[in-house]
């Protein structure tokens, strides 16, 4: 038998723990899934006879270091910052390891110890990072192997929110980690390359500087730049072409809404606000304009957008931002921790909501004196709250990636992320019958 053990049952754990019970009789797996709320992982197992929820502190090397002696592989959903202290331990203890996080330098300076060990570490295995990353190398192999020499790319993606379930006016719900979004883009400038120059975008300007994209039947859509897209061009063997840009995707109305948070100030994460407890929404927002004593917070605010955006008043009108009745109820809190916990109120997933991943590939390539143009897009439509598509992106990726290594179809050690065609191929086959699938289409330029 082989254990499994999993670190972690938060939102985007759903998909994977009902995976691996669904398939640890064939395959012969126990699963451990380990959470410090108890109640939470036993929820999500069940009364299934081939798994036990367990509580214990899993940040602690102590206490997590003999449950890795006894499993297989470990499947980390802890916050990406300690996936490199549970590395280190599997390491120690050659044990194979899955994150779904990007490499980070702590990570990456683990690769010798990893081959050495002889297990695989699989990061930036869920959806972005991860489908992106996969569907993306099996196109460019594809271009390569007939021949063409990648002239573009262009890769973006974003989890947003069903058709049927869009029904507030930032389009906009969280499904992730809701600091994740509030501190998006503060990570450093957004760095790519176009026509062979680099490209800047500092965060003051991230949310200005989009691209419009159209997907058939699904609408409109802006696109961010996101993080250090220079360092894809290695990644992807694509060392000399001339664009390179990967980035996030929201709704026109989201990013424009957003854009004047930052500008207020109220993302920042740098400092604390005094008598932050004593904050309602509208005293958190006057914070942040001008005194006037003749002119109300309204009039503020509509002054601060300007006739240019005073269509985006609505938005902040309907997340409640000017009520007075309610404290927002955070002690010692940063701007950014007061308006994710603002934030958190108004755009939580309902009881019946469904949301909705969706992901735009744009390759450009020559071949035979020509010039061609794949568009390759792909929307996913959740279950319901616990199962959204964001727990299905990111959970099956991982748990077939963990079947592979179980399995040893992949066990080349060391420290990876999903661009080997004995990884992808199966992978994005088997992500098919879930509904994970992309829809090409080709072009003469």
């Amino acid at each position: 038998m082989k254990i499994i053990l999993l670190l972690g049952a938060g939102l985007s754990s759903s998909s994977l723990i009902r995976y691996l019970l669904d398939h640890a009789e064939q395959e012969d797996w126990f699963v451990n899934v380990v959470d410090q709320d108890l109640s939470l992982a036993q929820r999500k197992i069940g009364n299934h006879p081939r798994a036990a929820a367990l509580s214990f502190n899993a940040l602690d090397p102590a206490e997590r270091k003999p449950m890795i002696g006894h499993a297989d592989i470990v499947i980390s959903m802890l916050p990406a910052r300690f996936h490199a202290e549970v590395a280190v331990d599997c390491i120690e203890l050659k044990t194979h390891l899955i994150t779904p996080s990007y490499v980070s330098p702590e990570m990456k300076a683990l690769a010798e110890h990893a081959v050495k060990a002889g297990i695989v570490i699989m990061n930036e295995i869920g959806v972005d990072p991860g489908i992106d990353h996969m569907s993306a190398m099996q196109i460019i192999h594809d271009i390569q192997a007939k021949g063409g020499k990648m002239d573009s790319f262009k890769s973006f993606c974003g989890g947003l929110m069903a058709p049927e379930s869009d029904d507030n006016p930032w389009h906009f719900k969280f499904t992730w980690n809701p600091r994740n979004v509030v501190l998006a883009g503060q990570g450093g400038a957004a760095a790519f390359i176009q026509n062979n120059e680099n490209k800047y975008i500092p965060y003051s300007q991230l949310f200005k500087r989009t691209e419009r994209f159209e997907i058939s039947t699904y609408g409109e859509f802006d696109g961010y730049a996101n993080r250090d897209s220079f360092a894809y061009r290695k990644t992807y063997g694509l060392l000399d072409i001339p664009t390179l840009y990967r980035g996030t995707l929201r709704r026109p109305d989201f990013c424009q809404g957003w854009n004047v948070f930052i500008e207020l100030g109220m993302t920042d994460d740098s400092y604390k606000l005094s008598d932050s407890n004593l904050m309602t929404p509208r005293r958190f927002i006057n914070s942040f304009l001008p005194y006037y004593p003749s002119k109300s917070v309204e009039e503020k605010f509509m002054e601060f957008l300007g006739p240019e955006r005073i269509q985006l008043f609505d938005q902040f009108n309907w997340l409640g931002i000017f009520n007075n009745e309610e404290f927002i109820g955070l002690e010692n809190a940063s701007p950014a921790k007061l308006l994710e916990e603002f934030l958190i109120k108004k755009l939580i997933l309902s009881p019946n909501d469904k949301d909705m991943i969706v992901m735009y590939h744009e390759f450009e390539y020559s071949i035979e004196n020509k010039k061609k143009k794949v568009i390759a897009s792909m929307v996913n439509i959740g279950e319901d709250p616990m199962y959204t598509s964001m727990a299905n992106t990111v959970g099956l990726p991982v748990a077939i990636m963990a079947k592979l290594i179980l399995q040893e179809k992949f066990n080349t050690p060391g420290v990876h992320i999903p661009i080997q065609p004995e990884v992808y191929n199966p992978i994005m086959e088997e992500l098919k019958s879930f509904g994970i699938l992309f829809h090409e289409v080709e072009n003469d330029l």
